[in-house]
């Protein structure tokens, strides 16, 4: 009787054992939320591996910053500040965004684009094209 108690606490353990060390690798994906209203920071390029950043000249001096706004439903809006017609007049574009992965994919005026997501926290995001181009966004 001994015997076979052992043998069930044995088995038991072991099966206790296997199922807790699964593989819970995010494959590299971050986890952190995308959905926000994130600001332009930054923009620039990659050159033989290295980043290359500068302030965003996009953003209209004295305005609020250009931003995307990538909501929860994955309906997005991209919002351009300019002062061209009227001072700090905001542009906004609507869309559609999906995640896959380290993918962004967002769809505005029927052309898709995606970028990949370099890095992602709570307060930053960055993402890069396939030309190497740049963005850094910092959350609202």
């Amino acid at each position: 009787m001994k015997n076979r108690i052992k043998l069930f606490a044995l088995l038991l353990s072991l099966g206790l054992v296997s199922t807790s060390c699964n593989n819970d690798d995010n494959e590299g994906e971050t986890l952190a939320p995308l959905a926000g209203k994130w600001n332009v920071s930054q923009v620039g390029t990659t050159v033989n591996g290295q980043e290359f950043l500068v302030d965003a000249p996009q953003n209209e001096s004295g305005c609020n910053k250009d931003y995307l706004d990538l909501n929860a439903d994955n309906t997005l809006e991209e919002g351009d500040y300019d002062s061209t017609l009227a001072p700090c007049a905001i542009y906004t574009k609507a869309g559609i965004y999906s995640r896959s992965h380290n993918n962004l994919t967002a769809v505005v005026d029927g052309v898709s684009t995606t970028k990949d997501i370099v890095n992602l926290t709570l307060t930053e995001l960055k993402l890069s094209d396939a030309n190497g181009a740049i963005i850094v966004y910092v959350k609202d």
